[in-house]
């Protein structure tokens, strides 16, 4: 169990249940580690983007007023609304909760409060427009305010790429202590120190007895137990708690924990265990009073394929059109500097464990697959991927073509033919496929992609098991939008060439 006994703030032990210990009715009394005041970094990082907003706002209002300018004199409702825009657009952010702390840097939740943002502005003035019958611009509601919020989000990506960067650099971050069993504990540390960006620095654990040793051990963190998750906090000036899920008795510690935090400021923070599920796919249902977490099942069919799949071929088609000069070049480069076809042809799978021919641009040998029985005591992966770090057999214009990925333009073509989708899975061969587990084909659900999240995340720098996770994240959370923010960063990960040899 999570927890078998527990104690008061005073040191006495609680036992759930008992007499003169925790009841349903009895409330803890929280343990005093005073009001946290928000870090600095955050009132700096909002103070920023208010101004930047306000600023935003102004130039909108301006530039609607400009389009005007023989028309506005002083008392006119386009200048009290150009005004009024100032003050509305900061304002009307901070009651969407666009400056909360907790959605900096992290999740869609950000770009959905600015969206409601400019929505609720763009409401606000038609309705004022329409019921006073006020003379304003149609360039204010047509063009400025849709203006102003595309902007508010740009300029939202562009703090947040910042922030990440200055987390991964161990700046900016919130203090974390996390609690739960030994194991679980141990994985969401290991998450949480690779995936730095998030901004959440583990600083100590609470696990239960028996855990203790390896966690301090493993994690190199502080370890206390479960009873001293408060004396932790106070001692590392902790931020949040996260609690990771565990047993039977998890509710009546969290309810208790919940309690004890009150007041502090201290965030507390529940990893549900579906660690690959997010998003839209959680819900809080309340079945007669009692909230319980729904996960949605995963869409592999309908009107959202239909225009993925339609999506997919239009810009495919766009993209060899655009890129029909580069692609000549490339294949006479590749024909001139070494002997055999500018294209590679390669059996591989796809939707439903169906084979298909995928294509590229030949970077090695003509003879490559026979030689490879003889490098494989010297690949370098950890699966069931061959990988090699300076391969004999990639010729140098191929070596040159795939730090630039270029190598992979003529997989538009699958995309246009319908085997493969622009963004997916990693197209794998057949002789992986064959050993793939049950949870690993569950990749072969979606169409692979030319490009994913395994290529924006360090290509062949991951792991088998870190590639693995990512494409059946994908598979589980799948969306039109994530699609394009992914085709959106693989231009920056193409760019940098990291992970690419």
């Amino acid at each position: 169990m999570l927890l078998d006994r527990q104690q008061t703030s005073t040191g006495a032990d609680i036992v759930p249940g008992s007499p003169g210990g925790w009841t349903a009715g009895a409330r803890p009394r929280p343990r005093p580690l005073g009001r946290r005041s928000s870090p600095g970094w955050v009132r700096s990082y909002t103070v920023a983007l208010v101004t930047a907003e306000t600023l935003m706002a102004g130039l909108a209002g301006s530039a609607v007023l400009l389009t005007r300018a023989g028309e506005v004199t002083p008392g006119t409702p386009l200048l009290w609304a150009a005004l009024a825009l100032l003050v509305a657009w900061p304002g009307l952010l901070g009651a969407t909760g666009a400056y909360c702390q907790r959605v900096y840097g992290t999740g869609s939740d950000e770009y959905r409060r600015v969206g409601r943002a400019g929505f609720l502005v763009l409401a606000l003035a038609s309705f004022l427009s329409y019921i006073a019958a006020l003379d304003l611009s149609r360039v204010l509601v047509v063009v400025a305010i849709p203006a102003l919020t595309v902007a508010s989000l740009l300029g939202r990506y562009v703090a947040r790429s910042r922030l990440r960067r200055l987390r991964a650099q161990g700046q900016c971050t919130k203090k974390v202590v996390v609690v739960g069993r030994g194991g679980a504990v141990l994985e969401l540390v290991t998450r949480l120190q690779r995936e730095r960006y998030a901004g959440l620095d583990v600083v100590a654990a609470a696990v239960t007895p028996a855990d203790r040793a390896r966690v301090a051990d493993e994690a190199g963190v502080p370890v206390g137990g479960l009873d001293d998750v408060l004396a932790l906090a106070a001692a590392h000036d902790a931020d949040t708690i996260a609690v990771t899920s565990a047993s039977e008795t998890a509710a009546q510690y969290l309810r208790q924990l919940s309690w004890q935090l009150e007041g502090t400021g201290i965030e507390l923070l529940v990893a549900p265990g579906l660690i690959e599920v997010a998003g839209p796919r959680l819900h809080i249902r309340p079945f007669e009073g009692l909230p319980l977490l729904s996960v949605e099942q995963p869409c592999f069919e309908g009107w959202r394929r239909v225009v993925k799949g339609g999506s997919d071929r239009v810009v495919a088609a766009i993209a060899l059109l655009l890129l029909a000069p580069v692609i000549a070049l490339i294949a006479v480069a590749v024909g001139l500097t070494s002997r055999g076809p500018a294209l590679y042809r390669q059996e591989r799978v796809g939707l439903g464990g169906k084979s298909f021919t995928m294509l590229k641009f030949r970077s090695m040998v003509v003879d490559a697959d026979r030689q490879l029985d003889t490098l494989r005591g010297d690949n370098i992966s950890d699966g069931l991927l061959f990988k090699l770090r300076a391969d004999p057999r990639v010729t140098p214009v191929g070596r040159l073509l795939r730090r630039l990925s270029l190598d992979e333009l003529p997989q538009l073509l699958n995309v246009l033919g319908g085997s493969m989708s622009l963004v997916g899975p990693r197209p794998p061969l057949p002789d992986e496929v064959a050993r793939y587990d049950t949870s690993v084909s569950r990749r072969l659900l979606v169409k692979p992609g030319l490009t994913g999240l395994w290529q924006i995340s360090g290509r062949s720098d991951l792991s088998w098991e870190e590639s693995v996770r990512l494409d059946l994240r994908y598979v589980e959370n799948w969306s039109l939008a994530t699609d394009v923010l992914i085709l959106a960063k693989t231009v920056r990960a193409v760019l940098s060439r990291s992970g690419a040899y």
